[in-house]
């Protein structure tokens, strides 16, 4: 038993030095990350807290434009709030003045500041979540370290998840701390820190995907799921069982809605399409799909309220998110079909994405990496994390503008592939059946007795 506590330590220990780690690296770049969508989330914050509608917006240009004086790429321009070669007085005056001229306009109500026009705005309108999720840091600690901190959570919180899914897939200490390293080293934890809603849509999309693992692990009859109250991440994710797992699915998605409503619908339908699909492949086999078909179910069916719930609040559709794109944020005329044309834009996008991939191939390597690990190993968290990355070309797909082309944040869930398969790489194959820990003998009235201890078994091969 003292062995078994002394790694549980060296496993926490090793999580909050990770952590450190990012924290202290973080702490060279407080301001800086600001994009020309975060005053909308900003400015929608302050009002939350209590400024009024103009009051919140000047904050909100302010914050902005003092961030892009310390942006390192102000050319990429979702990385920058202000235009190339513009001072910061400028760029104050230019989004007052935009202000002013979207206020003339008849965008006088909502909670965003009038920095476009109704329409577009109605965007952020229906993403109410991230904006409630910032109150309490931008009041207590203002709006520089406020976002900061924000952020900083946020990326810790799902580096936390990615560790806690690797471990409840039956992988390592060591695996299990790769994942969690990867997640906060990858773009998935830069953007995360970056001041918008995707880093808080990331964060929670990784309590779903530990949800769904926990559902597709085989745990046998009999093993005990109790871990104790001072029980390391790895006893828990061992003890945790299927009831945990609908809630980390029901509740992820259900605080995803409000934040990025679009995002949760993709990787519900992502999740229930890739699941059943492992299902029909296991009932091949001749092996038994039961909870995977339990776990495709929950995300089909959450998927349909999803979509229900934001048809009936009336919130922009795939419909809206075309025209946008097509009318320059709808300053021009709807397009009367805009399908042909939005097609056209998806075939010019993702040619320069290949080309793009092909002279940076960091991704490209990592997912080879992770094409290696799904054919060597089993295990639960490998379809799940392929329902992910699915969700995330998706959303991208949703979006073929080339502004975005340097970006990572609206494809940013299909990182979570190398993030949670390259791991895996470093734990050796698995049969099947095999206990991922190995059986300790039991200490009983001062002697010792060898047999079935309490170890957990987390076999992702049922799965």
């Amino acid at each position: 038993m003292p062995n078994i506590r002394r790694t549980q330590h060296r496993g926490l220990i090793g999580m909050l030095l990770v952590a450190v780690v990012f924290t202290g690296l973080q702490l060279t770049a407080v301001t800086g990350r600001a994009s020309p969508d975060t005053k909308n989330y900003l400015s929608y914050a302050l009002s939350l807290s209590g400024e009024s509608r103009a009051e919140a917006g000047r904050r909100a240009v302010a914050y902005t434009c003092e961030s892009a004086r310390h942006a390192p790429s102000p050319t990429i321009p979702w990385t920058s709030g202000k235009a190339p070669g513009e001072t910061g007085e400028q760029c104050v005056r230019r989004l007052n003045d935009s202000m002013a001229y979207w206020t003339r306009r008849g965008n006088t109500s909502g909670m965003t500041a009038p920095f476009a026009n109704r329409r577009f705005m109605a965007i952020f309108e229906a993403r109410p979540g991230y904006p409630l999720f910032l109150v309490p840091f931008v009041t207590v600690l203002g709006v520089t370290w406020g976002l900061w901190l924000a952020g900083l959570l946020v990326a810790l919180a799902g580096s936390v998840c990615v560790l806690l899914t690797l471990r409840a897939a039956g992988a390592s200490r060591r695996a299990g701390l790769a994942g969690q390293a990867l997640y906060l080293a990858l773009p998935t934890g830069t953007v995360a820190m970056n001041p918008l809603s995707d880093g808080l849509t990331l964060a929670l999309g990784t309590a779903v995907v530990l949800g769904c693992t926990l559902l597709l692990r085989d745990r046998p009859t009999g093993t005990p799921r109790t871990a104790g109250p001072r029980a390391s991440a790895g006893r828990w994710a061992g003890a945790a069982g299927p009831r945990t797992g609908v809630a980390l699915v029901v509740g992820g998605l259900a605080l995803m809605f409000p934040v990025r409503y679009s995002q949760a619908l993709l990787l519900a339908a992502a999740l229930a399409a890739v699941l059943l699909i492992r299902a029909a492949w296991l009932h091949r086999k001749g092996r038994r799909p039961a909870p995977v078909l339990r776990a495709a179910g929950l995300c089909g069916v959450l998927a349909v309220l999803v979509h229900a719930g934001a048809h009936l609040l009336s919130w922009p559709m795939g419909q809206d998110s075309a025209q946008d794109l097509l009318t320059h944020h709808y300053q021009r005329p709807d397009r009367p079909d805009p399908w042909p044309e939005f097609f056209a834009r998806e075939r010019v996008f993702w040619s320069a994405w290949l080309r793009l991939q092909a002279s940076r191939p960091v991704l490209p390597a990592l997912l080879a990496l992770s094409a290696w690990a799904l054919l060597r190993r089993r295990s639960a968290v490998l379809p799940v994390a392929v329902a992910a990355a699915a969700a995330g070309l998706l959303n991208q797909a949703g979006h073929p503008n080339l502004d975005q082309l340097l970006g990572h944040r609206l494809i940013v869930f299909v990182w979570l592939l190398p993030v949670l398969a390259v791991p895996l790489l470093l734990d050796r194959p698995r049969t099947e059946g095999a206990s991922p820990l190995p059986a300790q003998p039991e200490k009983v009235g001062g002697g010792q007795r060898d047999g079935a201890v309490r170890v957990v078994q987390q076999a992702g091969e049922g799965a």
